[in-house]
């Protein structure tokens, strides 16, 4: 029989997947769940045995959260990015790393199919299949979801139909959970309209009563939470445990997806959206105009770049360097007060903090210019506008 990888997640497509490739195909199924953090070591045992219940000849769990941190997560911080000033990015920065290791192993053991869970319709598909292509042309892509356009209800009805009676209380649901988020796709998410309820999010509002903590950077770098220092994946998890209680960080991501049609999915980053908020200020009260600006465009380009599935163009890395080199002077705390669905950032201690300057006081004091140095400063400064209009009387 000729082998075919599965990248798996526990899931009802990948499910659907192992059992179609069986069953259908006639091929030996070799599953492996890829770990970005969504997934406890309880939850890793308990999805290896469901894949060996549903017939897969080898399954393996690899956790890969160091690597992801330093080849994506810290460069997100960095470049502060949300997409559409909204979404971090939770799922899009996972698959990238989830099928460069898929094809790792695929290459491992030797297999000639690869597959995955991904519909027709939206993008995962797209850094799936442009991941396998680029670093395993030789390697043939399977799409059962894709190819036969099939519907959450019908894969239930053949996983059912070949012994597979999971619960599947969440179908109606599509959750993609890791360290850097968790998306939910459901039939709301299908409108324009409709908000998720509240029972679709997997975290629930349990604190009420507000706390402030203190989020320590170094270098642009999340090293600490309240001082206790810590490995950036710690203290994203640590903050993470305690933002989701106040249930923060939903929103609804509305985007032009890389197939041209638009897309609307829910999800939940307590931590992420603190965390690049936090770093947003901190850079604000550290960083020149122009560097704020240049990291601005920047880190636009590269989340658009890695958002479609772009990470192995070579301008990701010349990105990486520039976003690096700006955070010399990113250090220092961010004073964050968490209520229940949303935060508010307090403010900021840095020794780069360049409103301690002896230059002057926003709005107070001048120290080092005279009111006849502002006066001539102003008249030059506008002298574009008055000779355009001198000459364009006109026109307002």
């Amino acid at each position: 029989m000729e082998k075919v990888v599965v990248a798996y997640s526990g899931g009802l497509d990948t499910s659907y997947c192992v059992k179609y490739l069986i069953h259908e195909k006639k091929l030996e199924v070799y599953t492996i769940l890829v770990n970005t953090g969504g997934f406890s070591e309880e939850e890793l045992k308990e999805t290896e045995k469901r894949a060996y219940a549903l017939g897969t000849t080898l399954h393996v769990n690899k956790t890969i959260l160091n690597e992801f941190y330093q080849k994506a997560i810290k460069y997100l911080i960095f470049g502060n990015v949300l997409k559409n000033n909204t979404y971090p990015l939770s799922v899009s920065a996972e698959r990238i790393f989830q099928a460069i290791e898929v094809i790792k192993y695929a290459k491992s053991i030797g297999a000639k199919y690869i597959a995955h869970g991904s519909t027709g319709a939206g993008n995962d598909q797209v850094r799936f299949d442009m991941i396998f292509q680029t670093l395993a042309p030789e390697i043939e892509i399977i799409t059962p979801i894709r190819d036969l356009k099939l519907s959450r209800q019908e894969e239930v009805k053949y996983l059912r139909n070949h012994g597979v009676n999971y619960s599947w209380e969440k179908a109606q649901y599509s959750i993609n959970k890791g360290i850097w988020g968790t998306s939910v796709g459901g039939k709301e998410t299908l409108t324009s309209k409709n908000a998720l309820p509240e029972e679709a999010y997997p975290s629930l509002l349990i604190r009420e009563q507000e706390e402030v903590v203190i989020l320590n950077f170094e270098k642009g770098e999340f090293i600490g939470l309240n001082g206790n220092k810590g490995t950036p994946i710690h203290n994203i998890l640590e903050l993470e445990k305690v933002a989701s209680s106040f249930a923060i960080g939903r929103d609804t991501h509305v985007g032009d997806t890389i197939i041209g049609i638009k897309g609307r999915v829910g999800f939940e980053a307590a931590a992420p959206i603190i965390i690049i908020k936090a770093h947003h200020l901190l850079e604000k009260h550290v960083l020149t105009k122009w560097q704020q600006y240049w990291k601005e465009q920047l880190g636009n380009w590269y989340g658009m770049l890695l958002h479609e599935g772009n990470y192995l163009d070579p301008v990701m890395r010349n990105i990486e360097t520039f976003l690096e080199d700006s955070q010399k002077s990113v250090t220092g705390d961010v004073i964050v007060k968490l209520k229940p669905y949303h935060f508010t950032l307090e403010g900021i201690e840095s020794d780069f903090d360049l409103m301690k300057s002896d230059f002057g006081e926003y709005g107070e004091m001048n120290n080092s210019w005279t009111s006849e140095d502002a006066k001539g400063f102003i008249k030059i400064y506008g002298n574009s506008n008055k000779i355009y209009h001198s000459i364009n009387a006109d026109i307002v």
